[in-house]
């Protein structure tokens, strides 16, 4: 699964939704959307913003976590 970390990187550095708006120029539903992991994707140009505005790494907004295998030993 993809997990999106936006909100902790935003939390860190106590920013609001209307902060990372202005900063980067997308809009705030974008944004909230992200925040609340309730997206399907990304844009790599939306990614880019948030990078440079957020001074952080794609692996930092985005992260892939594998799944984990239940068995029914």
């Amino acid at each position: 699964m993809i997990k999106v970390n936006l909100s902790r990187i935003m939390g860190e550095q106590r920013l609001k939704i209307v902060d990372v708006a202005t900063m980067t120029g997308l809009h705030r539903n974008g944004i909230t959307r992200l925040y609340n992991e309730e997206t399907d994707g990304i844009k790599f140009d939306t990614l880019d913003k948030l990078c440079k505005a957020l001074n952080c790494k794609t692996e930092d907004i985005i992260e892939f976590i594998p799944d984990t295998e239940k068995t029914d030993d």
